[in-house]
């Protein structure tokens, strides 16, 4: 089988199998192992494709043409491929984490989750796989919709309007911001091909490219860079599984990506760091970073601490993009991966604590180390992986971001990486403190009594496992990354 077939195949699988989820609906077992099946089929099929591009190999199939030279098309090149692996990998083990979530909490609409999971999976890969802007806008936007099912899973009042503010947000500045720059570009350049070394470099003035790159950075509002953050937080009114879709699988991690590949194959790093456009980006990044650790330091609620931590998170990416420099590239590429790891076992770890114990407040979470040792183990790994200690996945990126900063004589970046390390170890810290080493409170009637459902616990012995386990073998994700720099000049 060819490597385009293959791409072809893996994109087609998630939506063959949202048609046998919806089709066994009425027999939960079934349906819980045709979803399995799905994702695995799919992840073999990308890590088939792994191989190929690691070789310099970069498959390409044309969908169909808009019109001459816009068309809708699919290419892999490294930065897809470290993406399409994870998305695709972290399905398989958010499926095995949902049996056991979505049972043990008594979810209703099972079946429909799992449908609407399976279409986001379909929509990540196509963001993957994308050969240029249109067909990643196309992909980006159904992202965006199929999604909103499954923000407002619950449909209470509150579920109702942090899908709005969520679905708002996301289709305001796509197609006020990312798709205004997209006509833009094509009417300066007649292209939106994603191209090695850019696609703007020589073509538009200075100041063009400067409006141009604000419209895409601000219009990809899935990076979660303030002030257009406030979906991710709205959107904690999901379930635990939908949390961990859209800050690990999926969604932001779909935003962050496109800055990356916009940053790369749309504006060249090197004309980037020449023309010095992206230079303010680096203050708003660095901004958001330090403001949403404050934030986090303040939510008593462990999933709304859980979604600033990632708001700030994410702006390590966007910051290393907007560095133009081929070692923050790299070191924003790598962080993709090593980040996903955590923060799913963290948001992994929040679903088991609830299940368990019915607890959600972190002043509530006193003592509970004891009678769920194993998930506030996992939490610790996480923990450490978000503030970037070794021996976790944190450490790896985040060692490659500072360097990136050091290197170049970025003091800005540099102090707010090195701030921003604080910030995160004071608000885990306490959090795992509190659970190991403090008394329960006497009048709690919800203390845990043991473990959630082993279906979680694998899950989050996979996830947290492989927090480690990318420390000591980052090699895929660095030679990935590796590949991508140096394709980009």
């Amino acid at each position: 089988m060819t490597p385009e077939t293959t791409m072809q195949l893996a994109i087609a699988t998630p939506l063959i199998g949202t048609l046998f989820i919806v089709l066994t609906g009425h027999r939960p077992n079934l349906r819980e192992t045709v979803t399995l099946v799905t994702a695995t089929v799919m992840f073999l099929l990308v890590a088939s494709l792994a191989p190929v591009v690691l070789a310099g190999g970069r498959p390409e199939v044309v969908l169909g043409e808009m019109m001459p030279g816009l068309t809708l098309a699919f290419k892999l090149e490294p930065l897809g491929m470290i993406f399409a692996l994870i998305a695709s990998f972290l399905w398989i083990v958010t499926t095995i984490y949902s049996i056991g979530y979505m049972r043990g909490h008594h979810e209703i609409n099972q079946t429909r989750f799992y449908a609407f999971f399976a279409v986001a999976l379909f929509s990540a890969l196509g963001v993957a796989f994308a050969g240029n802007m249109l067909t990643l806008f196309v992909f980006y936007e159904v992202l965006s919709v199929c999604t909103y099912p499954l923000v407002t899973h619950h449909r209470t009042n509150d579920a109702k309007r942090g899908g709005r503010i969520y679905l708002g947000i996301l289709m305001a500045t796509s197609i006020c911001f990312l798709l205004f720059g997209m006509v833009w570009t094509w009417f300066e350049v007649g292209t939106l091909d994603f191209t090695t070394g850019g696609i703007l470099a020589g073509k538009v003035s200075k100041n063009v490219f400067a409006v141009l790159l604000a419209l895409y950075v601000f219009g990809i509002g899935k990076a979660a860079l303030m002030p257009f953050h406030r979906w991710l937080p709205a959107a904690m009114v999901a379930p635990t599984p939908v949390s961990a879709l859209l800050h690990a699988v999926a969604v932001v991690k779909a935003g962050v990506f496109s800055v990356l590949k916009v940053a790369v194959y749309i504006f060249g790093i090197d004309t980037l760091h020449e023309l010095g456009s992206s230079e303010w980006l680096q203050y708003l990044a660095g901004f958001t970073i330090i403001a949403a650790s404050v934030v986090a330091m303040t939510k008593d609620n462990l999933k709304a601490r859980l979604a600033y931590s990632t708001v700030s998170q994410l702006s390590y990416i966007v910051l290393a993009a907007m560095l133009a420099t081929s070692m923050g590239a790299m070191g924003g590429a790598t962080h993709i991966a090593m980040h996903a790891f955590g923060k799913i076992t963290l948001f992994f770890c929040a679903g088991a604590i609830l299940v368990a114990s019915h607890k959600t407040e972190i002043s509530q979470m006193k003592g509970i180390g004891r009678a769920m040792p194993f998930t506030m183990v996992a939490f610790a790994i996480g923990s450490l992986s978000m503030i970037g200690l070794p021996p976790t996945a944190g450490f790896v990126s985040k060692w490659f971001l500072l360097q990136a900063t050091l290197t170049n004589g970025q003091a800005f970046a540099a102090a707010v990486i090195m701030l921003s390390t604080l910030l995160n170890a004071a608000y885990f810290l306490p959090i795992i403190y509190a659970a190991f080493f403090k008394e329960p409170d006497a009048t709690d009637g919800h203390a845990a009594h043991g473990e959630a459902p082993g279906a979680i616990l694998i899950a989050l012995a996979i996830t947290a496992g492989g927090t480690i386990a990318l420390f000591f073998f980052p090699d895929l994700a660095l030679g990935l990354a590796q590949q991508l720099v140096g394709g980009a000049g």
